[in-house]
This record gives C-alpha cells, sequence and structure tokens, in this order.
C-alpha cells in the first residue's frame, strides 16, 4: 500500500474537527464536579446552601438526592450511589450552572462534612492484605509454572535475583474526559463523548440508566487521544448525563487537568523481583518473575505484568505470578501496553545484568536463549522474528563499536553509553462488524463504529478498503466513531487495525460480486464472529527490539538520550507514514518513563502531588533528539486478511529498560527503580 498522509489532518490543523464537548448544542448549561477532600471516610452531610445561591446555579447532585441508577462491574461509575468515600479526589457531588465560571465557583461553595478514617495508600512487599488475583488483565491466569524454578536457580552456574520498581504514571492526553450529554424528550440520550469505543460506552451507558442499547448514541468521531485511559466509560460521562437529566437541558462535563489523577485510571506501580538462572554459556536454566500491584477498594484491575516473560526467553524452569493490594486509592487502568511495558523493564533490566555476569553481548545472550515455539503453551508462534530485529538494530545503531566495558567512554563531565533491550506485544484480533456501499458517483462508503484517538485509523481502514475494493483511496470514504454505525470493538490492545481491518475487508469482498451484477448502489455487511473463533490456536505477537544512547552529566546527574532506535516485527505495515509516528510515539513515552514520569503519593492524605503537566513530567521535542524506528519484512498469513501486527503499544515496551541499562553501561551503576532522576543518579554516583 502507498503511504497516506491522515485523511483528518486538514481538519484537525484548521479547527475544523469537533471534539466532544465541541459540538454546538442550543441550551446548555455546565457541570463542574466536587471532590472529596479525605482519603477514606462516609459523608455525614451536605450543604448546598451557599451554591444554590449563587445567580444561574441550576442543580446540585450528591448522595443526598441523586437519581439512583444500575449497578455495572466499574464501581468508579456508581455516582453519588453511596456515602462512603474510598479515596481523595473522588467526585462526590456536582454542581450545574449557566455558565462554566459560574458552576466552579458554585462547586467550591458545596460544603461536603465527613467521618474520615487515615488512607491505605502505600504499595510494600509486607502490606497484609496482599492476595493472589483469580486473573489478570484480560483473562489470563494469575500465576504458571513449570518444572522446578527454586531448585534450577540455585544450581544456577550464572544467577541473578533483583528486584524493580516502576512508579504509578498517569495516562495524560491532550483531550481531557469530557462528555456533552442531551436528553430528548422521549428519553433517549444522545452522548458526544471522549472515548475509545462506541460500541462498549453505548452498552455502558444503556445499564446504567436503565436504557435499551437503541435510546443510546455514542458519538466520538474525533479523540484528542486516551492511551488506554478511554478504553472504558469514566465517571465525566455518568455526571454530565445525570447532570442533563436534572437540569432539564444539555450539560457538558469536562475534567480538569488536575481531576485527570483522580477519576481516569492510570499505570499501577509495581514491585517485581525477578530471578535468572544460566549456565556458563548464558543459557537460561530458570526464569522466576514475580510483581506486586495495587488496586482500589472499589474495583479489582489487576495489570498483567509478568505474562510477556512467559513467551519471551526459553528456560525448562519457569514461574511467574502476580500478587495485588487493594488500597485506598483510584483504580489503576490501561495505560499504553499495560503489563507488558512495566514487566518488560523489570525483565529486560535482568536480562542485561545476566549477560553482564556473565560476560556475554547482551544481544548475543538474547538471541542465545531464543525458543523455538511459546516457552510456556508450547504453541507455534505465527512469526517471531526478533533475532532479526536484534541484529538489524544493532547494524544500524553501530552496536559493534560499542566497548563492552561499563563507564569506559567520558568525553568532559559526561558518561556515555549503550543500552539494548527487546520488546513484545499479543497480536490480538476481535469479532467486529462493518458494511460497505457502493455509490452512485462511483466512490464506495465504508462505515464501521472504530473510532480514531490519534492513531491514524480513520487512514489505515481507508487503505484497507481500497485495496479491497481495488480503488483509488480517494474514492473510499470511511465513516467511524458513531455507536449508530456497525459494532465495533474497542481501540485498545494495538487490535482496532487487525480487528476493523478483517470486518472491513469482508464487507468489501462482498460488495465486489454485488458490483459486478448490478450496477445500481448498493451494499453489504460483514460480521467476523465465526471467523475468529475458528482461526488456528497459535501464538501470536509482536516482537521489536530498542537501542538507546545516554549521556549522564556526572555533576549533576542530569541524562540525556541524544539516540533511540526502535527496530520491529509486525507484519505487513499499512501505512508507513502513521506506522513510524506510532512507533516513535511509543518510544518517547518509554523514554519518559525510564527518566521523568511518576505521580507521587502524599501517604498522609492519601493523593497525588504530582496533578499538572507543571510537576508531572513528560518529555518534550528537546528530549527526544534523534530517534527513529524501521521495520523487518515479515510474512505471516494467520494473523488476518491484511497480514498486520498492532503497532500502537509495542513501540513503548523494551524502550525504558534500553535506556536503563545504557546507563549502566556509561555509569557501571545499575539504577533499578523508576524513574532515573538526577537526583537518583547523583546518590548512585
Amino acid at each position: 500500500m502507498r503511504p497516506l498522509e491522515r485523511i483528518e489532518g486538514r481538519e484537525k490543523v484548521t479547527g475544523r474537527a469537533r471534539y466532544a464537548v465541541e459540538y454546538p448544542v442550543e441550551g446548555v448549561a455546565y457541570a463542574a464536579a466536587v471532590q472529596a477532600t479525605v482519603g477514606r471516610g462516609e459523608i455525614v452531610a451536605v450543604g448546598t446552601t451557599a451554591a444554590l445561591a449563587l445567580p444561574g446555579v441550576l442543580a446540585v447532585l450528591s448522595c443526598e438526592n441523586a437519581p439512583e441508577v444500575n449497578a455495572v462491574d466499574d464501581g468508579e461509575l456508581a455516582l453519588f450511589q453511596s456515602r462512603r468515600v474510598s479515596y481523595r479526589g473522588q467526585f462526590v457531588a456536582a454542581v450545574v450552572a449557566e455558565t462554566l465560571e459560574t458552576a466552579r465557583e458554585a462547586a467550591r461553595l458545596v460544603r461536603i462534612d465527613y467521618v474520615s478514617e487515615p488512607p491505605d495508600v502505600r504499595l510494600h512487599p509486607g502490606h497484609p492484605g496482599i492476595y493472589k488475583p483469580d486473573r489478570v488483565n484480560p483473562v489470563f491466569p494469575a500465576d504458571t509454572e513449570r518444572g522446578d524454578p527454586e531448585g534450577a536457580f540455585a544450581a544456577s552456574d550464572v544467577r541473578v535475583d533483583a528486584t524493580y520498581t516502576t512508579p504509578a504514571e498517569h495516562n495524560n492526553p491532550m483531550e481531557p474526559h469530557a462528555t456533552l450529554a442531551v436528553w430528548d424528550g422521549d428519553g433517549g440520550l444522545t452522548l458526544y463523548d471522549s472515548n475509545q469505543g462506541p460500541s462498549l460506552v453505548r452498552d455502558t451507558a444503556a445499564e446504567i440508566f436503565g436504557l435499551g442499547p437503541d435510546r443510546v448514541r455514542i458519538v466520538s468521531p474525533h479523540v484528542g487521544g486516551g492511551f488506554g485511559s478511554k478504553g472504558t466509560p469514566r465517571p465525566n460521562l455518568v455526571l454530565a448525563a445525570m447532570a442533563a437529566r436534572a437540569a432539564g437541558r444539555p450539560v457538558k462535563f469536562a475534567q480538569t487537568r488536575q481531576q485527570m489523577y483522580s477519576a481516569t485510571g492510570y499505570r499501577t506501580p509495581t514491585i517485581q523481583r525477578v530471578r535468572l538462572g544460566a549456565d556458563a554459556d548464558g543459557r537460561l536454566t530458570a526464569i522466576v518473575h514475580e510483581a506486586l500491584e495495587q488496586s482500589s477498594t472499589v474495583r479489582e484491575f489487576a495489570e498483567q505484568t509478568t505474562t510477556p516473560t512467559r513467551v519471551m526467553y526459553q528456560a525448562p524452569h519457569r514461574r511467574t505470578a502476580h500478587r495485588l493490594a487493594r488500597l485506598d486509592v483510584p483504580t489503576p487502568s490501561w495505560m499504553r501496553a499495560p503489563g507488558e511495558t512495566p514487566g518488560m523493564f523489570a525483565l529486560e533490566s535482568a536480562m542485561d545484568e545476566l549477560a553482564v555476569a556473565a560476560g556475554i553481548d547482551p544481544i548475543e545472550l538474547r538471541i542465545r536463549n531464543e525458543p523455538d515455539a511459546a516457552p510456556e503453551s508450547g504453541l507455534a508462534f505465527s512469526s517471531r522474528n526478533l533475532v532479526a530485529c536484534l541484529r538489524q538494530g544493532a547494524d544500524r545503531f553501530g552496536w559493534a563499536g560499542r566497548d563492552p566495558a561499563p563507564a569506559a567512554r567520558r568525553e568532559g563531565r559526561k558518561l556515555i553509553g549503550m543500552g539494548v533491550a527487546s520488546a513484545t506485544y499479543p497480536a490480538y484480533r476481535l469479532p467486529n462488524r462493518a458494511t460497505a456501499r457502493a455509490e452512485v458517483d462511483g466512490t464506495f462508503t465504508v462505515r464501521i463504529a472504530a473510532v480514531d484517538i490519534g492513531t491514524g485509523a480513520r487512514t489505515a481502514l481507508t487503505l484497507i478498503a481500497a485495496e479491497a475494493l481495488k480503488a483509488e483511496p480517494e474514492r473510499v470514504t470511511v465513516e467511524l466513531g458513531d455507536s449508530d454505525l456497525p459494532r465495533a470493538s474497542v481501540a485498545g490492545g494495538s487490535g482496532g487495525t487487525a480487528g476493523w481491518g478483517t470486518a472491513v475487508v469482508r464487507a468489501c469482498e462482498a460488495l465486489l460480486p454485488m458490483l459486478e451484477e448490478d450496477r445500481r448502489p448498493v451494499e453489504a455487511s460483514a460480521d467476523t464472529t465465526a471467523e475468529i473463533e475458528a482461526q488456528e490456536e497459535l501464538a501470536r505477537h509482536a516482537f521489536g527490539a530498542q537501542f538507546a544512547e545516554v549521556e549522564v552529566d556526572v555533576d549533576t546527574g542530569e541524562i540525556r538520550v541524544p539516540r533511540m532506535l526502535g527496530v520491529f516485527a509486525v507484519g505487513r505495515v499499512i501505512n508507513a507514514v502513521t506506522a513510524r509516528s506510532q512507533f516513535i510515539g511509543g518510544m518517547t513515552m518509554g523514554l519518559g518513563m525510564a527518566l521523568m514520569e511518576e505521580s507521587v503519593m502524599d501517604e498522609e492524605f492519601g493523593d497525588y502531588l504530582t496533578r499538572d503537566l507543571a510537576q508531572y513530567h513528560l518529555p518534550a521535542c528537546a528530549d527526544v533528539r534523534d530517534i527513529d524506528a524501521f521495520w523487518v519484512d515479515e510474512h505471516d498469513p494467520h494473523l488476518n486478511p491484511m497480514g498486520s501486527k498492532g503497532i500502537g503499544e509495542i513501540g513503548i515496551v523494551g524502550a525504558a529498560a534500553a535506556v536503563a541499562n545504557a546507563v549502566h553501561h556509561a555509569t557501571g551503576l545499575r539504577i533499578r527503580d523508576l524513574p532515573i532522576t538526577p537526583a537518583r543518579m547523583l546518590t548512585a554516583l
């Protein structure tokens, strides 16, 4: 397929692309949320007199007057249904007013009285509430074990036993979580909402408000980022709909940047112990990877931190395990490559430590432990080109010129080093539906309730449809971002293009013979459920190799990354332009994870201290000086009609480990706790 610039690019740069709260709706009012100021406790009274006395205030909602809504699996959505406060920052009331300024001022005047208790917010190995969850996201067993990992580790010639930690991190999409809610005269509900799956959001909203799915419509043609945080409905949706019903008019509610640190999910902190045992030649005999994570008291969310270890390297004796502690904190959720990202930081750092201990080049060590089949399931890989990624990346990055000795290269105040790490991510594909229609003017319209969260999905689906229809992309229009369109899976798990694209291809294939028989406008549809349920059982994964060069200032502890390179094996790349953008975006997030990103918890008050982009640091252009991504040629007929694997998440996997490994090579110091800040670096130096 020929590369194609983003189809909606002009709309975005000219401001014509509308986001959730930008739709012109008559009679709109505005909502503002009141957040709990205690970390745990009970609401005993809600004082609304001062707020209601403010001119322009239409309603105040709280646990004392909110309408009852139906329970769903996500307790975060049971807004104002209980007096219980489960974490600081929880939405405990809302004000609706004529203007946004009035709503926010009135929210400040709402008085909430509590009986408070000390919150339990610190994740640590000695927590008394640690337990084994039944499963981890999405449906993996919490633990796996093969052979005798303890005995094999103890008998190994070379051993690594290390603990790695990663902090809580927040997704921070540019468009906040926002909803414009409109009830019609017949009790139907339209929600202009920033989300990653209109079909799922419709079903959830319908269940919450006791409506048939046909009475709810979700409109999301443009979404300003999500990184997983918009994968499921958030409290903003319930608040906006509830407020619109109370006020009797449309209501807009957009979370502030500060509120997004309490009510939109985040990446759980992890404490991971990795033990690797190998023979004198560096071949693994034992792998043990154990992770401790946190969830909330509202809902269990267990991240799949150790699951990538189950597919990466061959070893006859192995164990992976997950443990969870339920704390008085907001519920963690998906954040770009949940599980794989923190898990591979630990595993790939440990592999680097093993390479140093065994005196083997880190790339050679990984190649020596390449499996013939998935190490735990025994399934054949549909394709696996990790070795090709490592070798091609080494050539492009100049790995052969690297002095293996730590702290061997110094230029003035700067110590310089290079690091490498592997990456992997599952190749998911879910059932979807789509229609393809031939228009009277010779163009085509493809419809599917997919959503473009900035990934270039609209452009990729246009190319996929055009190829299937044997037409130029300019003749194809893809309609998406609306729950009234054929049902689609969520934009998550790097499975969007694979799942949506399969349905689009099948609809287009069904349309082609109809065109030969009838030159009038015709339409065909497809449902891929049966096809996907019948697919052969194989281990389907994308793989990659990440390379980083760092400069460590010995006087200030500052770390700069002058070069990063990623090489990936992701099947067929649909659109080279947007694919490269996705890879580089993921690698940049990995750089942020390695050096900057950290949501700091105040253990006394139970709230995150880093609540805006001034304090929660993200990499900017000046931090990403030379970053590039390539991919190897990979033909995999066992994936989908396009032969593609997901690319939205693998770019971040392994990136943080590559940077941390480069820091060790530069300095000889192993920093096992992220982020590697100047303060941590100076302390180590």
